[in-house]
């Protein structure tokens, strides 16, 4: 049985967080720009399915 893994990037800014989501294989399946809120980024992820690993980027 294979996993349905996706990797998340999110590259944070004050307004905007900018979102890529790769599969498996490294393959980009998706991107987006949500507004810098919890409940936006939040929501965004829990629409996707399988294996999630996050990771994130944000500046000072």
């Amino acid at each position: 049985m294979s996993r349905d893994i996706k990797y998340i990037g999110m590259d944070v800014h004050k307004e905007a967080t900018v979102i890529a989501v790769l599969n498996g294989s490294g393959k980009l399946v998706m991107e987006s720009i949500v507004e810098t809120k919890a409940s936006s980024i939040l929501q965004f992820i829990h629409g996707l399915r399988g294996e999630l690993h996050v990771t994130w980027e944000e500046g000072t």
